[in-house]
Order: C-alpha cells, then structure tokens, then sequence
C-alpha cells in the first residue's frame, strides 16, 4: 500500500529571483501544484517542515497531502531543486493525483537476502538497476519492491521480469539486468625478472656458509698440477 504524509502550503503571490530569495530568508521555500488538466499554483512551504519530510520519505513514490487553506490534495514529488553549492531545497514541484486514474512513477529495488555465489563461492553481489519504471493507482503505490537474490551463483543474474509488484504495471524494459553476482578478483602474480632469479646464486670467490655453519671458500680457478719430465728431475740431481 501507498505511504501517506503531511505538509502545508500557501498561496504564493510573489515571483521574481529577488523575492524568492527574500522568501528564502524568511524559512519560506517556493513550490509549485500542477497534474489534471489544473492550471499550476504558485505555493510556499515551510523550509524546516519540508525538509524533515524529505529525509523521513521516499519522494517518487509518497503520496504527500498537501493543505492549501481549506483544500487537501494529493500529491506527489516530482522534482525538488537544490541549490550547487548550499544546503536546503530551493524549488519543489507537487503533481496532483486522483484516487481512480493511474500514474506512472518510479519505485526503489531491494535486494533480499546473502546470494549462493556470495555466501561459498567468494562473489561479489553488483546490483545494476536501482529503480523500475511502473504504472500503478495512487492507493497502491509500493514503498519498494524487494526481489530475493538467494539463489544466484557466480555469473548468474536477475532481470526485471523476475520482479513481481500486486496491482501493478512494469513499465520497465523486462530483458534489463537488476543484479548479477561477479566472480572475486584475482591478483596477478608477477614472474620475477632474470636479475631477481639470480639474485641469490653465489658470486664467484664468495666465502659460502654451509648448513652446519662451516664457512668454505667457493671454488676459484682450478689448479693445474703439472707432470715432472725427466730433465727436470735430472737438474735437481745435479
């Protein structure tokens, strides 16, 4: 069912950029009512009031009853204008509804639950699409849809038709991906360099320690032992 609220509004008369900053000062924040064939009024809302009512609600899909004087209407939020730079709501647009004529408005997807691909596989749960399109009676306006995600694997994925919302329209385009589950990122292993493979191999002439902590001399040039000729052995006679 369709979540109600309450605001007040009055007639505005003032227009011009220096009186609606002047408005502004004054806690005071323009706004405009227009929808049903009504040529749009010029209003003003309380800055305060409006601006705890748009942090207690979701404004697409609210249906906000907005007293003008003796008059209540129905209403929902079509644009709220903020200022780039400042905080507060500079402009805010009402579009009147009627009980019995459908609207079109977006609603918040939720997502429900812990996916399979999360919970085992390590995944990673990416919701794509974050509001759907409906058409739908003002008094059955859902707050949100919410779509279980339990049953999703690695790769897998859920489109707009697997929503389903009561006494409502998708006007969404059915094939368009809600959620998917990604697989987990893996980190590139880099192949060491041929310095770096190297880096540990003894220099030649190095003094190596061995396992049982004796030191040994790496092997150098090898000694050449030279066979005595009989002349040699006949000097040394002599």
């Amino acid at each position: 069912m369709a979540t109600t609220a309450q605001l007040t509004a009055e007639p505005r008369t003032v227009h011009g950029t220096g009186e609606m900053r002047r408005m502004r000062k004054a806690g005071r924040t323009p706004a405009v009512i227009y929808g049903h064939g009504r040529e749009p009024a010029a209003l003003s809302v309380n800055s305060f009031d409006l601006g705890r009512l748009l942090e207690a609600i979701a404004p697409a899909s609210t249906i906000v009853d907005l007293t003008v004087g003796e008059a209540t209407y129905k209403t929902l939020i079509r644009e709220v204008q903020r200022h780039p730079l400042r905080p507060g709501v500079t402009h805010v647009d009402f579009y009147e509804v009627k009980a019995g004529e459908k609207i079109t408005l977006e609603v918040p997807v939720h997502l429900v639950g812990i996916p399979d691909g999360v919970r085992n596989q390590g995944g990673t749960l990416d919701q794509v699409l974050r509001m759907v399109e409906i058409e739908v009676l003002p008094t059955e306006i859902p707050e949100r849809v919410e779509l279980d995600v339990t049953v999703l694997t690695i790769g897998k994925s859920l489109p707009v038709s697997a929503l389903v919302i009561p006494n409502a329209k998708i006007l969404t385009d059915a094939a368009l991906t809600i959620c998917t589950v990604v697989a987990p990122r893996v980190e590139e292993v880099v192949a060491p360099t041929a310095a770096a493979a190297v880096e540990g191999a003894p220099v030649e002439g190095a003094v190596v320690e061995g396992a049982e902590g004796a030191v040994a001399a790496a092997p150098s040039e090898p000694e050449l032992i030279r066979k005595r000729k009989p002349a040699d052995e006949e000097d040394e006679k002599k």
